[in-house]
């Protein structure tokens, strides 16, 4: 049985608290972090509205003949 608990806890606090991490500690989350990160961008970058305006400048180059082929 999985029991989740969501804490409100001030940023000041969880600085402090990072801050006191060793650097093993802070390696982990550091890399906890990142994948986390990774995962959101992942299934928010279609909606992005830069992500979005990218992909029409790129097929607006493409449409217009703007592209090399390898």
């Amino acid at each position: 049985m999985i029991t989740t608990i969501n804490l409100t806890i001030p940023l000041e606090t969880l600085t402090d608290a990072i801050l006191s991490l060793d650097l093993e500690q802070k390696r982990q989350l550091l890399e906890i972090l990142e994948q986390k990160i990774f995962e959101e961008e992942e299934e928010n970058y279609e909606d992005d509205p830069e992500t979005i305006a990218e992909l029409e400048a790129v097929r607006t180059e493409y449409q217009a003949g703007n592209y090399l082929t390898l």
